[in-house]
């Protein structure tokens, strides 16, 4: 096994290479595919039809982005944890998921990347449905694990042989060191989330925005205790902004 980190349109694509088929992490943005396909067909030199499988960990724009039009290129399969109900459903979910879009074109505006079209459909359409501890189909070295907290159906993927785990947005690096993401919709889950993470003992952590990293009990365990108590959503943070103007 070779884990390509490549960096993508707002986050790190992770793409693990075998002999005979390809496994991406994450759904990446609906700007990854023309880099994914290219970094697949001429820094691999292999044909497209090796990416077997891709693996959503949640909805977000950067991490199911790309992953219905890769299906349609590849013909890979997509999975995806096991959750009740799409998670932008109803009408709050329709505000949601374009808020979403706005959001991930807005870190990418401050990131200086090119402007793209980011559009992509709210409701996955996935293949394959996972269950905790399940090994993942045709790649039974990876373990699934469920991580809520940042959404209702966050998986990370427990790499065994190596003892790495990628966990998407989880933990988000920055230059002071690692936070909580936004939004945190479960605060309770989401530190039982952290916890279930230091309890591995993992050599190493893969972070969706910020590489790989080594993490130490010590570090998970300031995390928790600064993680949010109460639900941090975009609907609250508008209203915390609205508020400040209003006062003000």
């Amino acid at each position: 096994m070779k884990l390509h980190i490549i960096p993508g349109y707002i986050q790190d694509i992770y793409l693990v290479e075998y002999q005979s088929k390809l496994l991406l992490l994450d759904g990446c943005c609906r700007a990854d595919v023309s880099f994914i396909q290219d970094f697949i067909s001429q820094q691999l030199a292999r044909p497209l039809t090796d990416l077997k499988l891709v693996v959503v960990s949640h909805m977000h724009p950067d991490h199911a982005g790309a992953a219905h039009k890769l299906r349609k290129i590849t013909g890979c399969k997509i999975a995806t944890g096991e959750a009740e109900g799409h998670w932008y459903s109803g009408v709050d979910g329709v505000l949601m998921h374009i808020s979403d879009i706005l959001l991930t074109q807005y870190v990418a505006n401050k990131k200086n990347k090119k402007q793209h079209w980011l559009w992509y459909a709210r409701k996955l359409k996935a293949d394959i449905y996972l269950k905790e501890n399940q090994n993942l189909p045709g790649f039974e070295d990876w373990q699934v694990l469920f991580t809520p907290g940042h959404t209702d159906r966050d998986i990370s993927l427990h790499h065994l042989p190596s003892n790495r785990v990628y966990i998407a947005d989880v933990i988000i690096a920055i230059k002071k060191g690692f936070i909580s993401p936004f939004p945190v919709f479960y605060p309770n889950r989401y530190r039982a989330s952290l916890q279930k993470i230091s309890d591995l003992n993992a050599k190493s952590l893969l972070l969706a925005h910020g590489g790989e990293v080594q993490l130490s009990k010590e570090n998970i365990t300031q995390l928790i205790k600064n993680a949010p108590m109460k639900p941090i959503t975009h609907w609250r943070a508008v209203k915390s902004k609205l508020k400040k103007v209003l006062l003000s």
